[in-house]
């Protein structure tokens, strides 16, 4: 199988940590668990560029860091309400390499060490 990219919301990043968040109980959580070599695509608030991000996922359960993204996230914090919450998953994405593309710079690739 051949990995694809998928369109995901990111939450913030902290050095070359991307961070994301999903419940326990979508197909996409298991399917992380089994392949978390990744290639996701983003974009930032003002839609400036699109951003795929390639790394491993490693999942964390870091009640400060969901506590965070409720509190940055009012559209999560409804779904899930507390940073216990056992379905709320975050992860991050130990990034190897991030590719952009902007309409003014075209695409452009980073790798990462």
């Amino acid at each position: 199988m051949k990995v694809k990219t998928r369109i995901f919301q990111f939450l913030f990043a902290d050095g070359k940590k991307v961070y994301f968040g999903t419940s326990s109980e979508k197909p996409v959580y298991a399917q992380l668990q089994v392949n978390p070599q990744v290639s996701f695509c983003t974009y930032p608030k003002d839609f400036s560029s699109v951003v795929s991000i390639n790394g491993k996922v490693i999942f964390v359960e870091d009640i400060k860091l969901k506590t965070r993204v409720l509190d940055e996230n009012p559209g999560i914090k409804g779904i899930y309400k507390t940073p216990d919450n056992p379905t709320f998953k975050i992860f991050y994405i130990d990034t190897e390499e991030v590719e952009t593309f902007s309409f003014s710079e075209g695409p452009k690739t980073h790798t990462l060490r």
